[in-house]
């Protein structure tokens, strides 16, 4: 059985926030301050109370591990790491708003979200430390942890052999991150999770790591690391470098391929595209396609823009017009925009930029 889940405890005390001296910068002078001048802490941050929290629930489930954090360009916990990074834009609400503005999403922002995915960082580093996978007993309920990631991965999306945590029906895309998806559902307080995975076989994956984490619960760990990969305080790139490398990392496909599709939804009567451009239309509209996309795909709303503003272009080059009505062509554009989305870059693994 799970161990009793104790209270929480005290609070930390709030620290002052700490003063920057680019806090108030304009966005052009920001972007070209390096990562390792922010002078960043978790110490102090919005970071600070989540990761306090994080550290009370493995204490309620009565886990005698502990994860360390560091701040670095995004969320990954190194193989054979006990501890984990997390994005230096989540230390400091002007770097999110930064992020928010190029990026169009923060992920981790709100505060459940930033908890799901510490979840599941945490999950990595406590496979580590008791080197949890090399159990027979592992293997036979999530697979072969050697198993090679590929760079996309294809989700089934009416599955119940996988729990939901994060995005992009995460656990589905390997055998490690199944174990930390299943993990991070189990430990998330007052999930429930027996009801709400009740008809689902992955309710059997749940409970093998009920009972693991009871069986090592007052165990030391077998392993205990201190390095940092790649802390921020060591990264000398600018911030405006550091974007240009995670937006051609999202990248963009040849904008040739769209226009099949789009002569079948708009019109090349030339009359019609000077009545109603196609261009200015998908303009008009590209907040709420490219939030309806991300919703039902689960895919980071820079790629569903991404895959707008190629549109947008080549609805310009070809001289396209709506040739049927704003409502009908919206809920086209939407299909289309999700087929070319799912097709462009499938469900990437969360792989960390630097």
């Amino acid at each position: 059985m799970r161990a009793k889940r104790k209270s929480h405890g005290k609070r930390p005390r709030r620290r002052r926030p700490r003063r920057h001296w680019w806090a108030t910068l304009p966005t052009e002078e920001l972007l070209d301050v390096r990562l390792c001048d922010l002078g960043l802490r978790l110490e102090g941050s919005p970071l600070e109370a989540r990761v306090a929290r994080l550290q009370a629930e493995f204490a309620a489930a009565g886990l005698r591990f502990r994860p360390y954090v560091w701040l670095s360009t995004d969320w990954f916990s190194p193989h054979g790491s006990t501890g984990f990074a997390i994005p230096f834009f989540l230390a400091h609400p002007r770097l999110a708003r930064l992020e928010g503005r190029i990026m169009l999403q923060v992920e981790g922002g709100e505060r459940e979200w930033c908890m799901r995915l510490l979840r599941h960082e945490a999950a990595h580093t406590l496979d580590h430390a008791y080197r949890l996978h090399h159990r027979k007993g592992w293997r036979g309920v999530f697979g072969n942890y050697g198993a090679p990631y590929r760079a996309t991965y294809v989700p089934r999306f009416n599955s119940r052999n996988y729990v939901l945590n994060l995005d992009h029906w995460y656990a589905q895309s390997h055998p490690a991150e199944d174990f930390a998806e299943t993990f991070a559902v189990w430990l998330q307080p007052r999930s429930n999770w027996r009801r709400t995975y009740e008809k689902w076989p992955a309710l059997e994956k749940l409970e093998y790591v009920a009972e693991l984490m009871d069986e090592i619960s007052g165990q030391r760990p077998r392993v205990r690391t201190r390095e940092r990969m790649d802390s921020l305080r060591s990264i000398r790139m600018t911030l405006r470098e550091f974007y240009r490398r995670k937006k051609a990392y999202f990248g963009e496909e040849t904008r040739s391929v769209y226009d099949q599709d789009l002569r079948r939804l708009f019109s090349d009567d030339p009359a019609r595209a000077r009545r109603r451009p196609a261009a200015r239309f998908l303009r008009e509209r590209r907040a709420e396609i490219r939030r309806q996309v991300a919703t039902w795909t689960g895919q980071h709303a820079f790629v569903v823009d991404e895959v707008i503003k190629g549109m947008i272009v080549r609805c310009r080059t070809l001289a396209l017009g709506l040739g049927r009505s704003e409502r009908e062509t919206a809920t086209g554009a939407a299909a289309l925009v999700t087929v070319h989305t799912v097709r462009h870059s499938r469900m990437r693994h969360r792989e960390y930029v630097r």
